[in-house]
């Protein structure tokens, strides 16, 4: 395994960090075999990104024998679409560079948690695709093979979590067309990317409606969807383990504990030819 680290540019002097976690082939095993790669994109309400959704994840993933990134993308103060641009271009990159590193460039997959699904959400349903050509950004290069949101942000409306989206937006939160139109479960297509995603039915933070209303326009638009809905826990809870825990006691609700497991083996299904 070695490590990759990249500054990603976004907008007007913002930029992120790309870490990559990558497997080596080896000629014992089969030198040029290809493997799906995951980014993990953190939450932390576009205000931070969270630790305990970004090494853990990609450490956890690397384990099960895919490739892993983590994208500390650009946060309050800046605005939309920074973090949008940082997202692209980094799938852009792996996708450019995925035979020098064993990547499957027809299964590159984003999984965020939070602000960050709704940052995944925006880039796999193509909401933002008029700022990336604006940004001469090849929508169809950055557009990702497949999603995994995790209790994401998603709606604007009765059920969002408003204070994400005026961090999102900064002043530009005044705009309520531009408000609506990043209500993300609104711009479903058939050309959204196959999704994962789980919440759970007592999040105090983001209610579950957020993914149950993604959910359902997946449905009504044709797009491969699996969706795990827990009964129990509150919101950040990650891997829902100790080893993701706020200081060893908050965030461990072990009814959550499976979603990783079947997340690994939805990637297994989705994109067999590792």
């Amino acid at each position: 395994m070695h490590q990759y680290h990249q500054d990603i540019p976004g907008t007007d002097g913002t930029v992120a960090h790309l870490t990559g976690y990558l497997i080596e082939n080896s000629p014992e095993i089969e030198a040029e075999r290809t493997r799906p790669a995951v980014i993990v994109v953190p939450g932390g309400g576009y205000e931070f990104t969270s630790d305990r959704e970004a090494d853990p994840i990609a450490l956890s993933l690397l384990g099960q024998g895919y490739d892993a990134f983590v994208l500390r993308y650009s946060v309050k103060p800046a605005v939309y679409p920074a973090a949008l641009l940082e997202l692209a271009r980094s799938v852009t990159i792996i996708r450019h560079r995925a035979h020098e590193w064993h990547i499957n460039p027809d299964a590159i997959v984003i999984a965020g948690f939070s602000a960050g699904g709704h940052l995944c959400a925006c880039l796999g349903t193509g909401t933002g695709n008029a700022e990336l050509k604006n940004y001469g950004i090849d929508d169809d290069l950055a557009h990702p093979n497949g999603m995994m949101l995790g209790y994401p942000v998603i709606t604007s409306g009765q059920y969002g979590h408003h204070d994400s989206f005026k961090a999102l937006l900064g002043e530009q939160y005044a705009n309520q067309a531009l408000v609506k139109h990043l209500s993300l479960e609104r711009n479903v297509t058939h050309d959204t990317s196959r999704t994962f995603i789980w919440h759970t039915v007592t999040d105090d933070l983001v209610p579950v409606q957020n993914s149950l209303l993604f959910v359902q326009a997946c449905v009504e638009q044709g797009v491969p969807v699996e969706a795990h809905i827990y009964p129990h826990g509150g919101h950040g809870l990650s891997l829902g383990t100790t080893r993701t825990s706020w200081h060893g006691v908050g965030a461990v609700e072990p009814c959550v504990q499976s979603w990783m497991g079947l997340f690994t083996a939805w990637l297994g299904r989705s994109f067999p030819n590792r």
